[in-house]
């Protein structure tokens, strides 16, 4: 697993996973005792102390479940929520033709497109960067800038806000990365 899919894969699990999934423990533990800079592939470090001393399981989960959970959630995680005519039937044709298994949940979901993004990266043959590229261009970048605006102005915890920047942050770098691999 290349550095590409690890930042998709962690990014996208904490935006798709309940804080309390016993699954995200071992990340939410590396955040907590200041050790994800370690073997974060990105120059971010300022943004990930920042998330560690905003840390505060309990506060973490509740503005998770208010900002992304449920009919009355403060910030849609869906990408129909965001693009005018957008359908998640899209996305989940676009991932399916791809071999992509899928569960039963959203395919459009903020977190389960970084997730995507991981497997896309996985499963790419040498030098195909094709359909990460489409996958950003058509599925992510169009409605990621709003919907990470949004979690900063809703977000109630710190923690929440900072991670939105951290994410905002890695799209873009990884974006460009995709673009000079095209160029070349």
């Amino acid at each position: 697993m290349n550095e590409f899919s690890i930042i998709c894969r962690l990014l996208g699990s904490l935006w798709y996973r309940e804080p309390q999934d016993p699954v995200l423990a071992p990340v939410y533990a590396l955040i907590a005792e200041g050790k994800l800079a370690q073997s974060w592939p990105l120059e971010q470090d300022a943004l990930l102390e920042r998330l560690q001393k905003s840390y505060n399981a309990q506060e973490i989960e509740a503005d998770y479940l208010s900002l992304f959970v449920g009919d009355e959630c403060r910030v849609s995680p869906l990408r129909a929520a965001w693009q005018e005519g957008a359908k998640e039937d899209e996305v989940r044709a676009f991932l399916s033709e791809r071999g992509m298994p899928l569960s039963e949940a959203p395919a459009d979901h903020f977190g389960m497109l970084l997730l995507a993004a991981s497997w896309l990266e996985d499963q790419a043959q040498e030098d195909e960067s094709e359909a990460l590229e489409a996958l950003f261009a058509d599925y992510l970048l169009p409605w990621c800038g709003a919907f990470l605006g949004k979690v900063e102005a809703h977000a109630g915890s710190a923690f929440w806000r900072t991670f939105a920047q951290l994410t905002r942050d890695a799209i873009q770098a990884m974006w460009e990365e995709l673009q000079e691999e095209e160029q070349e």
